[in-house]
């Protein structure tokens, strides 16, 4: 049996946590294949110029993690890395809570949030304990 290093073990969960993301964000594309609109309600065609750069800190940040989880075993690190899996979890459970108030509620869309807020749950105990380690 491989004994993979904490380390290891949270890399392959922050990429289950952006593979989770990114599918969150195609499966909101689907309804496009069958002609529906995906626009959400009160747009006017103009997404908000912080929009896609807000989308593209919530991606970068876990990269950014990953990379860094790889190659930096320093404290401070490790302290300020669980910082950051406890902020995506609180972040993934508000966004499942709000994606409960959308009518009418795409459950398939709960389920894999639900599936990514308990991978971050993992995360943040492997952190947690990553941080522990002196």
């Amino acid at each position: 049996m491989i004994d993979l290093s904490i380390q290891a073990k949270i890399v392959a969960l922050w990429a289950v946590f952006l593979f989770g993301m990114v599918f969150h964000s195609q499966l909101a594309m689907m309804p496009m294949l069958y002609g529906q609109s995906v626009a959400m309600p009160g747009a006017k065609g103009k997404m908000p110029v912080t929009h896609p750069w807000l989308m593209l800190g919530f991606y970068a940040i876990p990269m950014l993690a990953i990379a860094a989880t790889a190659l930096i075993n320093w404290q401070p690190y490790r302290i300020i890395h669980f910082g950051l899996t406890a902020l995506y979890t609180a972040l993934n459970f508000l966004h499942a809570a709000l994606d409960l108030t959308v009518k009418p509620i795409e459950w398939y869309q709960i389920a894999l949030m639900v599936v990514v807020f308990f991978n971050g749950i993992f995360l943040n105990i492997l952190a947690f304990e990553w941080m522990q380690v002196f």
